[in-house]
């Protein structure tokens, strides 16, 4: 008995010491911070319409009165094959030439899952197919588009889906490595560029999605809502990312991380956000809470971060409410 009980309390000690190493590694201590951190937003077409803007004004005010040089754009599906078999890229390819005019640099998100809500954005005639179906489309989707910029300059990486991995957030199907691997395959099969792979900063150890990626983007969101817990802020230090970002460098050989998505608007979920209080939007978003938010950005010891939010900074604009984008245009202006 004596022995048994020396064993579990060795056990205990070796279970302690490994907590505590743990929790110092990631909660203590600082990252070194960049010289300088270069910023860029996400674009979506869906979430400027969701708030009731014109997203091709809404888009140009992004890039000529804030001098946005960095962007993230999304190839959603629904709306470049919105028929079966007939593909329509007028709006990307706007998109992408403006960028170009301008000598912005883009990130190209490519798949089902893409940046905003509800995430997965198959077209109607896709959702009525199996599985196995579906991702056949996929693929083909995804040779098209890949085959159709792979010469343009201004789409300088691919991202594979947008956190393939992660399941907890979205309209989605569950998560399907095997089917991952087969599009990362083909898209490097077909051009040389360098790929992202995305995944949740706070609610992800990042490891199998890390694992695939040349370039690796996390999320940072420093207030969210739950229906569980209702609106609280995340406790994790800039020094917990840095470290993670560390780990997956030397475990796998990821070259680069990036913030691939800065929270810089109101936590919404599936709610409308343009139907949002001032007062409830404020409890996860204002002019303060952004400032923080870049300032913890810059604490993480990252070079690049992408804001999402951009086009409600512009909506709220609309509503005589010009102070997050003023505060935005002194950081893309001064670049």
């Amino acid at each position: 008995m004596a022995k048994s009980k020396k064993i579990i309390l060795v056990i205990i000690i070796i279970l302690g010491i490994l907590i505590i190493s743990c929790f110092s590694y990631f909660f203590l201590g600082w990252a070194p911070k960049a010289e300088e951190m270069t910023f860029g937003v996400t674009f979506s077409i869906h979430r400027a319409e969701r708030l009731g803007l014109n997203w091709q004004e809404t888009y140009l005010a992004i890039l000529d009165q804030l001098n946005v040089q960095n962007l993230r754009l999304g190839a959603y599906w629904n709306r470049i094959e919105p028929e079966e078999g007939k593909f329509n890229f007028e709006d990307l390819d706007w998109q992408i030439e403006e960028a170009e005019k301008r000598g912005a640099r883009v990130i190209l998100a490519i798949g089902r899952k893409l940046p905003g809500w509800p995430e997965c954005f198959e077209p109607d005639w896709a959702k009525k197919l199996g599985p196995r179906e579906q991702e056949e489309k996929i693929l083909n989707m995804l040779t098209r588009v890949v085959e159709r910029y792979k010469e343009n300059q201004t789409v300088q990486t691919w991202q594979v889906e947008n956190e393939p991995l992660f399941a907890y957030f979205g309209i989605c199907p569950e998560p399907n490595k095997k089917f991952l691997d087969k599009e990362i395959a083909l898209v490097k099969s077909l051009d040389s560029r360098p790929i992202i792979l995305t995944d949740s900063g706070e609610l992800s150890f990042w490891l199998a999605t890390a694992k695939r990626a040349e370039i690796f983007g996390t999320t940072l969101y420093r207030v969210v809502h739950t229906p569980l817990f209702g609106y609280f802020h995340h406790v994790f230090p800039p020094v917990f990312y840095w470290r993670k970002a560390g780990l997956i460098k030397k475990l796998f050989g990821v070259e680069k991380v990036i913030i691939s998505e800065l929270q810089a608007e109101p936590w919404a979920g599936d709610k409308d956000l343009a139907k949002m209080s001032a007062e409830e939007q404020a409890k996860s978003m204002d002019i303060e809470q952004f400032k923080k938010n870049i300032n913890f950005a810059q604490r993480t010891g990252f070079s690049e971060a992408y804001f999402w939010g951009a086009e409600w900074w512009y909506w709220l604009k609309l509503q005589d409410d010009s102070s997050i984008w003023n505060e935005a245009k002194k950081i893309f202006l001064e670049k």
